[in-house]
C-alpha cells in the first residue's frame, strides 16, 4: 500500500469513527448524559492520532513488506498508547465507560469498512479476545451503546 492509501485509509477510518462518536454521544445527550456525550464526541476527534506519527506511520501500512515482528511492535504500540484499547488498561474488565464507548465507535466503523455485522462479530470474536464476562458491567455498556448505534434488534 503506498503512502497515499494509506493516509486515505486511516483518515477515512478516523472519519467513520469521529462519526459514530457524534451519533452515539448526541444520542447519550438526549438521553441526560450531556457530559458523558461530550466527551465521547470530544474522543472523537481524536481518535488514532498517534497513527500518523513514528512507528505506526512506518509500519501499519507496510504489513506485507515487514518481518512480521516490526508489525507486531506497531501494533502492541498502538494499543499500549490508545485508551480505547483493552490492552492499554490490562483488559477490559479495568476499562472506564468513557473508553468503552470509543471502543464501541471504532468497533462499529470497522463493521461498516469491512462490510460485517457488529452484533456477530462482537458475539463470535469480541467475547474471547477480549475475555468480555457476561455478567460484567463492561458487557451491560458495550451492549447499550450497540442498541444506541444500531437500535434494537428484530425479533
Amino acid at each position: 500500500m503506498s503512502p497515499e492509501e494509506h493516509l486515505d485509509n486511516l483518515v477515512r477510518h478516523i472519519g467513520l469513527v469521529r462519526e459514530a462518536c457524534l451519533l452515539l454521544g448526541r444520542r447519550l445527550m438526549a438521553r441526560g448524559r450531556y457530559d458523558f456525550g461530550r466527551l465521547l464526541i470530544a474522543h472523537g476527534f481524536v481518535h488514532d492520532a498517534s497513527k500518523f506519527h513514528g512507528i505506526e506511520w512506518e509500519y501499519l501500512h507496510k504489513a506485507g513488506e515487514l518481518p512480521s515482528d516490526h508489525l507486531r511492535l506497531a501494533v502492541e504500540h498502538h494499543r499500549r498508547t490508545n485508551e480505547h484499547h483493552p490492552e492499554y488498561w490490562g483488559g477490559i474488565a479495568n476499562m472506564p465507560e468513557i473508553f468503552v464507548a470509543e471502543m464501541v465507535c471504532d468497533w462499529y466503523a470497522r463493521s461498516q469498512e469491512f462490510g460485517t455485522d457488529l452484533r456477530e462479530w462482537i458475539r463470535g470474536q469480541a467475547y474471547e479476545r477480549f475475555q468480555i464476562d457476561p455478567q460484567s458491567e463492561q458487557h451491560a455498556w458495550i451492549t447499550g451503546f450497540v442498541e444506541e448505534l444500531l437500535g434494537k434488534p428484530f425479533g
